[in-house]
């Protein structure tokens, strides 16, 4: 017992951290991005999954967290109550930054039993994002589901804007469908950022028959995810998704966040989603992601 002890403390300090509950097994990487390496029902992955120790980076992980921003925020830059800010190139050559800061910065585990974790990221001003945060992820795990809660917290002496959310990414398979309940989706331009809202009569069909890349508003109910393997349900406290189905890759992303991409350029933020954070103030989303084996 004291050598197993010793064992998951020293996977833990290097930032892997690995929960199992009946049939599934999930693998952190706090290091990588505060991380999910992979989920598995026994040897069956259900999100894209890489073994932990093989894990490179957070950008081929199963899932990290989008955090204080999701998507694009547009040419890296931005104006914030009488002040303009610059953030940094993240993503490739992208124009805009992208996703955050929190999937790039490595996490500290808090605390973890046999089927909870909790990671945290404290952030001070850089060039990548002008204002200091405090985030933490808690990872609950059931026989039956996975369940997350990540609660932002503004440690700054002024007000500042937050949004957050998560990118999984699950397999493509041969029968993977795909089925959501929203009301708009908000067509891109060439370089990705949102330029208007069109009405989208839900989503239903083959992902390898979709071609989505958008940002959709009015998500109600859960995503229900489908394949030869398992029934998914993907259920969370935020009314957004981002949708990603490319036809040459692998694999699909169904992304619940808290605002529509670059809003913090809209002439509203607030009523796109994006949250103004006073000084202690914190902000708590969620997703649960329930499987059931076929």
């Amino acid at each position: 017992m004291g050598d197993s002890a010793t064992q998951t403390e020293g996977a833990a300090a290097k930032g892997t951290v690995e929960l199992c509950a009946g049939a599934l097994r999930l693998a952190l990487r706090a290091d990588l991005g505060g991380s999910i390496a992979g989920l598995w029902y026994q040897d069956t992955p259900i999100l894209r999954s890489t073994e932990p120790a093989l894990l490179v980076g957070s950008r081929q992980a199963a899932c990290y967290p989008l955090v204080p921003y999701s998507n694009r925020l547009g040419n890296k830059r931005f104006r914030w109550q009488g002040r303009d800010h610059t953030t940094e190139t993240n993503f490739d050559d992208n124009p805009h930054s992208v996703h955050g800061v929190g999937w790039l910065r490595p996490w500290d585990v808090v605390s973890h039993s046999a089927v909870e974790v909790v990671l945290r990221y404290r952030h001070a001003p850089d060039a990548h994002w002008p204002f200091a945060f405090e985030a933490q992820q808690k990872f609950s795990l059931t026989p039956h589901s996975l369940s997350v809660r990540m609660t932002t917290t503004n440690t700054a002496d002024i007000a500042q804007p937050v949004g957050s959310g998560w990118h999984p990414y699950f397999p493509k398979r041969e029968r993977s469908q795909l089925r959501i309940e929203v009301s708009d989706r908000w067509e891109p331009d060439a370089t990705g950022l949102p330029v208007r809202k069109e009405a989208q009569p839900g989503i239903k069909g083959a992902v390898a028959q979709m071609g989505f890349d958008y940002c959709f508003d009015g998500w109600v109910g859960a995503a229900t995810i489908r394949d030869e393997k398992f029934s998914l349900r993907l259920t969370s406290n935020l009314s957004r998704l981002v949708v990603y189905t490319p036809a040459d890759k692998a694999y699909f992303c169904v992304e619940p966040v808290s605002h529509v991409s670059n809003a913090i350029h809209m002439s509203d933020p607030v009523a796109h989603g994006l949250r103004t954070l006073q000084p202690d103030q914190s902000f708590e989303v969620s997703m649960t992601l329930e499987v059931t084996a076929l």
